[in-house]
């Protein structure tokens, strides 16, 4: 790891647990259309519209990195079949898009991404998902930040790694990504040829045939790995905080 000089970063469940989160956003979206669009609740269950989801993308994997537009068109199927019109797709989506980013960022992140880039580090975030981390309010903690969406490709596809390394202006044995799922972030490092760190804050057992170069559980853990301080990353937060409030 002594040639990294930069590092990337999934997000949902490596910087905070995403799984209630996506939960509670799916039923806050049932919830707005048991309201406003019944016939579709009397038809659809929560679990009805997850199997809808999973069956498009084993018919068609491409929807992977289009996940928005999948629920897009999971939700217009829905709607057409029971005789709504594409209308609600717009505003349901922004519902459910409201609570996904309902997160409670686990505490270690932001003291830690704030040291990474006190000690030099370019940070990147890279998620398959449809989480923004400006919407999120950290996007300042991160240099360039990358979606499948935008790329055209999802993860272990090597392409966002691909993107990621050519936005930083490194080659990839320079770049180290930091992710929780085995099949997406590390398989698709490896492919790409980064280092991959695995973030296994709940303690999983590895995946056969899939072996990173490194595995931390918390920032903390990721921070001791790379010779920086976790306790000087607080102390400049603190610092800085008193003097916004003590100019």
């Amino acid at each position: 790891m002594n040639h990294i000089r930069t590092l990337t970063f999934d997000l949902d469940d490596t910087l905070w647990d995403n799984r209630a989160v996506l939960m509670a956003a799916e039923q806050a979206l049932h919830d707005w259309l048991h309201g406003n669009y019944p016939r579709i609740t009397r038809h659809y269950s929560l679990d009805d519209m997850r199997r809808m989801r999973i069956d498009l993308v084993r018919q068609e994997p491409g929807w992977r990195s289009r996940i928005s537009e999948l629920r897009k068109h999971s939700l217009r199927l829905a709607a057409q079949s029971v005789g709504y019109s594409d209308s609600l797709i717009e505003p349901g989506f922004a519902v459910f898009l409201e609570a996904r980013h309902r997160i409670t960022l686990y505490d270690d992140v932001i003291p830690a991404l704030q040291q990474l880039r006190h000690a030099g580090y370019c940070l990147g975030s890279m998620t398959n998902g449809n989480a923004d981390v400006h919407r999120l309010g950290i996007g300042h903690l991160f240099d360039f930040s990358l979606t499948a969406e935008s790329v055209g490709r999802a993860k272990p596809h090597p392409r966002l790694f691909e993107e990621a390394c050519r936005l930083a202006g490194v080659a990839p044995a320079e770049l180290a990504h930091v992710g929780d799922e085995a099949a997406t972030d590390l398989a698709g490092g490896l492919a790409a040829g980064v280092r991959v760190i695995w973030m296994n804050r709940l303690q999983q057992p590895p995946a056969p045939g899939i072996t990173p170069h490194a595995e931390v559980r918390d920032m903390a853990e990721l921070l001791a790995m790379l010779g920086v301080d976790m306790h000087e990353a607080a102390e400049s937060s603190a610092t800085a905080a008193d003097r916004k409030h003590h100019p």
